[in-house]
């Protein structure tokens, strides 16, 4: 959102926001490496294990 673009309001977002189109081995690669998941979260579930 806003903070991750540094944008201090909405029109200001509207204008330098972009969207990038990754490959889904780029997704897998952007989420994080080897951790041990004890419970998994009831709202975010990945479908690629």
């Amino acid at each position: 959102g806003m903070g991750y673009v540094g944008c201090g309001s909405l029109d200001e977002l509207r204008q330098k926001a972009t969207f990038i189109r990754i490959t889904s081995a780029g997704l897998k690669e952007s989420h994080v490496h080897d951790v041990i998941i004890t419970k998994e979260a009831p709202n975010y579930q990945i479908d690629w294990k």
